[in-house]
C-alpha cells in the first residue's frame, strides 16, 4: 500500500490534544514499535498514537475518522494475523495503559487495556486470587478476552469472559460507555466473543477465584512414537476427572531449556501439561493415574507456583519469531482423530513447531449458549497447529506442515475458537460462531459500527 499524506493542520491538531506519543514513519523509534509479536508481519502504519488514556483514544480515533484511513488497535499484539497493526493508517497502541487494582475484598480487579497476562497475573496471587486467562504471559489481556479466552483455569471458573463483570468502551463516535449485565446488556453480549468489532475497550473489571499461590501442574512426557496409544487412554481418562483440572496434550520436540536436561534436548515427545486449580494434594491423588499409564520419558508434574506455571510456554513463543497457525474444534478424541494426531505429530521436522489439544467442557459447557457471543460451547478440545521458525528461512515447509495437519482434521471439525482464526474469510468467521449468534452480531455492528471503523479483526460486517 502507498504511502498515506496526512492533512498537515490536522495532525498539528491532533498533537496539541494528544498526550501521550505520537510516532510516524522516519522517526527513531518507529521500526522498534511499529513491530508486533509475529515476525512474519510487517506493515507500516502511517501513525502509531501511543494513547496515555480514554482522551488520547477519542483524539486518536477522530483524527483517524477525518482522514479515513485504515484503524488498527493494539494491545499486547499477539494476533495471529496481524490484525493489531496495519499499512498506512493509524494504529492505536494501548501498551501504556497499565493500570491493574486489585479488591481482595470483593475478589474483583480492573485492569486496563494494555496490561499482559503475567502482569494481572502478579497482581492478583499477590492475594492468592486469579482469574481465568492464556498460556503466555506476554500475550495481551484485551485481545484474549474479547475472542473468549481459554487457559489453564477455563474447565474450573470458566472462560475469560465468563469472569468478566462489566468493561468500559470507547465506541466508533468516540463515547465512551459502560457495559454490564445492568448497562448496555447488548453491548455486553457482544463484547465477550465478538472481538474488537463494536470498540475500544479501555478497561475490563473481572472476577477473582481462590488460586494457588502453589498449583500442581506442568508437564509428563512419553516418546512420540507412544502418541496413539497415550492418547487412547487420554480419552478415556479424562471421561472422570474433576473440574479443577484443566489438560493439554502436546506434539512437539523436547527444547533445550535449561529446566531440561541435556540428553533429552531434541527429542520427539508427546506431552499432557496439566493444572490442578485445587489443593496440591488432591490434584497429587487426580495425576497419579496418568503417570501410571507407562514410565514417562520425563516427569515434570509438580507442585509450582501458579505464576511459574502459567509462565512455562514463554519460551516457545518469544516476539520476533514467524508464526503461521490453523486451528479448530473436535468434539472428541475417536480412533480417526487420535490417529490423525498421532500422525501429524510424527511428521514434525522442527524444533520450534508444536501443536497443543486443549481439553474444555467442565465450567464452560455449563454456561448457557446464548449468554455470550462466544462460539459452540459443546466442543471437547481445541487443535491448535502453530508452525514456528526463527526467520523466513524454513517459514514455507513450517506453514505447509500446518496446512497438512489442517487438511487433515478438517473433517472431523465442530466448531472453530475465533482467537485461533488467521484471515480465513467470512464464512469461516460465520461458522465459528454460529448461524444464529453471527447474525445477532451483524444487528450490533449496524448498531455500534454501522460503518465497519473497527474491521481489522476478525470482523463482522454490519447486517
Amino acid at each position: 500500500m502507498g504511502t498515506i499524506t496526512w492533512d498537515t493542520n490536522a495532525v498539528n491538531d491532533l498533537a496539541l490534544d494528544f498526550r501521550g506519543d505520537l510516532v510516524h514513519p522516519g522517526d527513531a523509534s518507529y521500526d522498534e514499535l511499529r513491530r508486533v509479536w509475529n515476525g512474519s508481519i510487517d506493515r507500516r502504519p502511517g501513525l502509531i498514537a501511543r494513547c496515555t488514556g480514554v482522551a488520547d483514544i477519542r483524539s486518536a480515533l477522530a483524527f483517524a475518522r477525518r482522514t479515513g484511513g485504515p484503524v488498527a488497535v493494539r494491545g499486547g499484539g499477539h494476533s495471529f494475523p496481524g490484525h493489531s497493526t496495519c499499512d498506512g493508517g493509524v494504529l492505536l497502541d494501548l501498551a501504556l495503559l497499565k493500570g491493574i487494582r486489585v479488591d481482595p475484598v470483593r475478589r474483583t480487579a480492573r485492569a486496563q487495556a494494555g496490561v499482559l497476562l503475567g502482569e494481572l497475573d502478579r497482581e492478583t496471587q499477590a492475594f492468592g486470587l486469579a482469574t481465568p486467562s492464556g498460556i503466555v504471559t506476554h500475550t495481551g489481556l484485551a485481545g484474549l478476552t474479547l475472542g473468549g479466552g481459554i487457559g489453564w483455569l477455563m474447565r474450573k471458573y470458566g472462560l475469560s469472559i465468563d469472569n468478566l463483570i462489566s468493561v468500559d468502551v470507547v465506541t466508533a463516535e468516540g463515547e465512551l460507555v459502560t457495559a454490564s449485565e445492568d448497562a448496555n446488556a447488548d453491548l455486553f453480549w457482544g463484547i465477550r466473543g465478538g472481538g474488537g468489532n463494536f470498540g475500544i475497550v479501555t478497561e475490563f473489571e473481572f472476577r477473582l477465584h481462590p488460586v494457588g499461590p502453589i498449583v500442581y501442574a506442568r508437564p509428563v512426557m512419553w516418546p512420540m512414537e507412544r502418541s496413539a496409544e497415550l492418547l487412547r487412554f487420554y480419552r478415556d481418562w479424562i471421561t472422570d476427572i474433576p473440574d479443577e483440572l484443566t489438560t493439554a496434550v502436546i506434539h512437539r520436540w523436547i527444547p533445550a531449556l535449561p529446566t531440561i536436561p541435556t540428553e533429552f534436548h531434541g527429542r520427539p515427545v508427546v506431552v499432557i501439561v496439566a493444572c490442578y486449580a485445587g489443593a496440591v494434594e488432591d490434584g497429587e491423588q487426580v495425576i497419579a493415574p496418568l503417570k501410571a499409564f507407562a514410565p514417562p520419558l520425563l516427569d515434570l508434574c509438580l507442585p509450582k507456583p501458579f505464576v511459574a506455571h502459567q509462565a512455562m510456554f514463554d519460551p516457545s513463543f518469544p516476539h520476533g519469531w514467524w508464526y503461521y497457525m490453523r486451528a479448530c474444534d473436535v468434539a472428541e478424541l475417536s480412533d480417526e482423530v487420535v490417529d490423525i494426531a498421532a500422525a501429524r505429530g510424527l511428521a514434525i521436522n522442527s524444533p520450534l513447531t508444536s501443536y497443543p489439544i486443549f481439553h474444555l467442557g467442565g465450567a464452560i459447557s455449563r454456561v448457557p449458549a446464548d449468554s455470550t457471543a462466544f462460539g459452540d460451547r459443546s466442543s471437547g478440545h481445541t487443535f491448535n497447529f502453530v508452525g514456528a521458525t526463527t526467520g523466513p528461512d524454513g517459514f514455507p515447509a513450517e506453514r505447509e506442515w500446518v496446512r497438512d495437519s489442517w487438511r487433515a482434521i478438517e473433517p472431523h471439525q465442530s466448531g472453530a475458537y475465533v482467537n485461533f482464526l488467521t484471515d480465513e474469510g467470512e464464512d469461516r468467521i460465520r461458522s465459528a460462531y454460529g448461524a444464529s449468534t453471527y447474525d445477532k452480531l451483524q444487528d450490533l455492528k449496524r448498531k455500534y459500527d454501522p460503518d465497519n471503523l473497527f474491521h481489522l479483526n476478525q470482523n463482522i460486517p454490519p447486517h
